[in-house]
């Protein structure tokens, strides 16, 4: 799947050497192009987009310095910087592989060579395209959201329907799955874009923080106010605030935010002036839609003030091939912040990590690559490379008993439903809990 759309160019003065390509690649890739002259090459590039050129490093049967090779290479890039080059030679020498990468090849190889590895380079190449591909959602100056999963698609979907719009607002989300990229991708996708994105964590706020760090004082109004504060609130006028971990406030704190909300209107402490607002509202958490629904807990008419749309992002462990993805995109940050080789990562490395159900989602990833990155010997990060603590490893169990048991939860519920052909009372009888209970279920699993 990874290749079926890649388009591969094939150099060599060998004809044996195009047809085994040829025969090798074309049921795995869109197209294989194979000529014999290098001075075809320059027309060839102008017809066509390619992907990956694989080009021989000697033309001349009497000269085997790889000259030729590199004179080709430096003409290629000159034409497109972009296309990725492995070079191929019958004259294995180190020196040479290493001036050829200096100038701008992506791999090298030795003929003869293992048709898997010629295989294993390609998808490489082509995956490491994916992951800098721009079609990842911006989310502030050079931070991407990374997905091409279906669950993430969906969400790059939904942000880009929403963000054009004023409309408020909920991210929801376990801890550690970006919750704050999507705030500020929706804030750089949207007509505010070049006003300000004011983040505040409420959740951390304690109660006598919370509204002069929201609504801003005056110089007296309280012991140690000794000047005059803007809060958040009229910090971000005209741009987008973001209150994270809303979950996690007082019912008596959530009163007051939803006297703002509904005048659009603060009055800083010590003051007696309203101060019009005009911001677009974003609120994450880490909370259940069932927690959210308890009216002991939250508010029912904040929810409906910040919950125009919601997005739920998914965890980690139900995006499959982007954790493939995400592992390159932070081991390349990592390798250049600690002025390592770019790594190569093993089919056993990634069949590791893909074995891990990553309670603390895309942030335990980013700890675990950086670690590995920190601690590897080489340039190949194998599965001894991938060391998971004590911690990572207790949590990862406990997340996925409580995954199961929500599973077997849903399941049931789903069945008894169905057996009584949808009647909710019959339903919740023979489940032996309330309708309202059933109901708080069918909320929470999105039923």
């Amino acid at each position: 799947m990874l290749l079926k759309n890649a388009n591969i160019l094939v150099i060599d003065d060998d004809e044996d050497v195009l047809i085994a390509l040829r025969l090798l690649l074309k049921s795995m890739v869109n197209s294989v192009t194979v000529n014999k002259n290098p001075n075809a090459i320059t027309d060839l590039l102008q017809k066509q987009d390619f992907d990956v050129v694989i080009l021989d490093m000697n033309f001349n049967g009497l000269v085997n310095t790889g000259n030729e090779g590199i004179f080709w290479l430096k003409k290629i890039k000159e034409i497109n910087s972009k296309i990725d080059i492995i070079l191929i030679t019958a004259y294995g020498d180190i020196d040479l592989a290493i001036r050829s990468l200096k100038e701008g090849a992506s791999d090298f190889l030795v003929k003869p060579w293992k048709n898997e590895k010629i295989i294993e380079a390609i998808k490489s190449l082509i995956l490491k395209k994916k992951v800098t591909k721009s079609n990842n959602f911006e989310a502030k100056k050079g931070s991407k959201i990374i997905g091409e999963s279906e669950v993430m698609l969906d969400v790059f979907t939904k942000i880009s329907k929403v963000a054009p719009t004023d409309a408020n607002i909920l991210i929801l989300g376990e801890n550690g799955t970006g919750k704050d990229l999507i705030a500020q991708a929706i804030h750089e996708h949207s007509n505010r874009k070049n006003k300000p994105f004011v983040k505040v964590d409420v959740g951390s706020l304690t109660s006598s923080l919370f509204e002069s760090e929201l609504f801003g004082y005056k110089k007296g109004a309280f012991t140690g106010a000794n000047e005059d504060r803007i809060g958040r609130f009229e910090a971000a006028n005209g741009g987008t605030l973001f209150l994270d971990e809303i979950g996690n406030i007082t019912l008596g704190q959530q009163v007051r935010l939803l006297s703002v909300l509904q005048n659009r209107q603060v009055i800083p402490l010590g003051s007696n002036a309203a101060i019009d607002l005009d911001i677009r509202l974003i609120c994450a958490t880490n909370l259940g839609l069932s927690d959210l629904a308890d009216e002991h807990k939250f508010r029912k008419d904040l929810i409906y003030r910040i919950n125009t749309v919601d997005i739920i992002v998914p965890p980690l462990r139900d995006r499959g091939k982007d954790i493939t993805l995400i592992s390159h995109h932070f081991i390349n940050i990592y390798a250049e912040k600690y002025f390592k080789e770019p790594f190569k990562l093993t089919p056993e490395f990634i069949k590791k990590l893909k074995g891990h159900s990553f309670p603390g989602n895309v942030r335990e990833l980013q700890y675990i690559l950086e670690r590995s990155v920190i601690m590897a010997e080489g340039n190949t990060l194998n599965s001894n490379d991938l060391v998971f603590s004590a911690i990572e490893r207790n949590a990862a169990v406990i997340a996925t008993k409580t995954v199961n048991l929500e599973t077997l939860e849903k399941t049931t519920i789903l069945k008894v439903i169905e057996k009584n052909n949808g009647n909710i009372t019959k339903s919740a009888k023979e489940l032996g809990i309330t309708r309202t209970a059933l109901y708080r279920r069918l909320h929470k699993y999105d039923l």
